[in-house]
């Protein structure tokens, strides 16, 4: 950025941009000192304009305070309209404990420099702040930071207090000069409104973090109760059936005991998946060999429901590089869906793979079911999202599309008449060759 031009027309002009009314004493600073403040405001509008985190956005309040007027440390105070009180949330200097004084210091109003500049809605100056009375001396104590002097300026947006900036001791033991004080008053608008702006983005993600854990609750809670009444159920029924000596009975309600025990286990492998990213642990894969390992998985479960499972690997050749638990983890879940979403006995699944010229894999998982609703493709990557009221856990697809993004690959919904098609492409893995981790293993 090039230096502004340093004219006391142009610094009136930052003056009233900044909501300060112009000053004529500008005449009597020096030029370096009119450089020094010009470029450090201009680089401060553009700074803060870009920040949204508060905690980061603080902290460099505090770093440009300090860098503007030359001082050994500087503070940021924040206000908490509950309490009325001021608060440290930035303390920074050359010396003393400041992570005590942020933790263990509040100013009740009326208390310290700080108050006096946020009552009286203007700069406050002590250039001798030992023999203040209002000056709050705890804080000295707590840190062991010798305080000389003190410029405390409020942060406002209109007439909502938002805080306070305090600069302490001047560098080469000189005291605040006029400059200084009005410098600071101008960055102190910009502070207060980048703060708001930045507080309002916190308490959205706020309000987005609690709602999306809501509905996280929500899901898990509909789909436990479910589990557990099977379980309950069942139990009470094999309970029964051991007290009678009815064998028949514990026969009848040892398969919906065994089911519910199968979909607690689901639900643990689904969450611990879901919730925990890992690198995909590459090894020498037969794509035509996966798609038949999951599919004599299901076969017992399509012949159950009268449901054709049809295979197409004859565009697949060679091995490639896969995470193979993780894949055969996202064909099973996309084969039970498909599965689900078919008309039993009239039911058709297909399951392909190819290889493309440059490496690239590619799965397929077709079904002859009613389709995708434009409602619902929206979210069906989405956690706890689910079709299937108490049947799923809403986590299948989301950790299907987690297994692939770590593959660095893709997943989407191919519109299909009728029913549906899942494609997965998985770039190859650049990082070793296949001949090589193959030679590997079979050392």
């Amino acid at each position: 950025m090039s230096s502004p031009n340093v004219t006391g027309s142009g610094m009136n002009d930052l003056a009233r941009h900044s909501g300060v009314e112009p000053f004529s004493w500008l005449e009597s600073a020096s030029r370096e000192e009119m450089l020094r403040a010009v470029e450090a405001l201009y680089r401060v509008h553009s700074l803060l304009g870009a920040l949204s985190d508060l905690d980061i956005l603080l902290e460099r309040i505090g770093q440009e305070c300090r860098n503007l007027v030359g001082a050994e440390a500087a503070s940021v105070m924040l206000y908490d309209d509950r309490s009325d009180e001021l608060y440290f949330r930035v303390a920074m200097g050359d010396s003393g404990d400041q992570e005590r004084l942020k933790k263990m210091v509040r100013l009740r109003r009326g208390q310290g420099l700080a108050w006096a500049a946020a009552d009286g809605l203007q700069a406050v100056v002590s250039n001798n702040a030992q023999a203040d009375p209002r000056f709050f001396s705890v804080a000295d104590t707590i840190t062991s930071f010798q305080t000389r002097n003190v410029l405390a300026v409020p942060m406002r947006d209109g007439g909502r207090l938002v805080g306070v900036l305090e600069v302490v001791n001047k560098q080469g033991g000189q005291s605040f000069t006029p400059l200084d004080i009005h410098v600071i008053e101008m960055f102190s608008r910009v502070a207060a409104a980048a703060v708001i702006n930045a507080q309002l983005i916190e308490r959205q993600f706020e309000t987005e973090r609690l709602a999306a854990i809501g509905k996280a609750i929500a899901g898990l809670a509909h789909h436990i109760k479910n589990i557990v009444t099977g379980l309950s159920s069942s139990s009470e029924l094999i309970g029964m059936a051991l007290e009678q000596g009815n064998t028949d009975l514990a026969r009848q309600s040892w398969p919906v005991l065994r089911r519910s025990v199968q979909r607690v286990a689901s639900l643990v492998q689904d969450l611990l998946t879901f919730s925990k990213d890992r690198a995909p642990v590459r090894r020498p894969c037969d794509p035509a060999a996966l798609v038949r390992d999951v599919c004599d998985t299901m076969a017992g479960l399509m012949a159950g429901r009268n449901i054709q499972i049809r295979t197409n690997t004859d565009n697949c050749s060679g091995l490639a590089m896969l995470d193979v638990d993780g894949m055969y983890q996202c064909l099973l879940n996309l084969v039970q869906n498909a599965a689900d979403a078919v008309p039993p006995g009239s039911g058709i699944v297909e399951v392909s793979a190819a290889t493309l010229p440059d490496g690239t894999v590619v799965f397929e998982v077709s079904d002859n079911g009613a389709g995708v609703p434009d409602t619902v493709q929206p979210h069906l990557f989405e956690p706890f999202f689910s079709t299937k009221g108490g049947a799923g856990t809403g986590l299948g697809l989301a950790t299907t599309a987690k297994i692939i993004r770590e593959h660095g690959g893709e997943i989407a919904l191919v519109r299909q008449s009728p029913g549906a098609c899942f494609r997965i492409t998985i770039p190859p893995d650049r990082s070793v060759s296949v001949a090589a981790a193959a030679g590997e293993n079979e050392t």
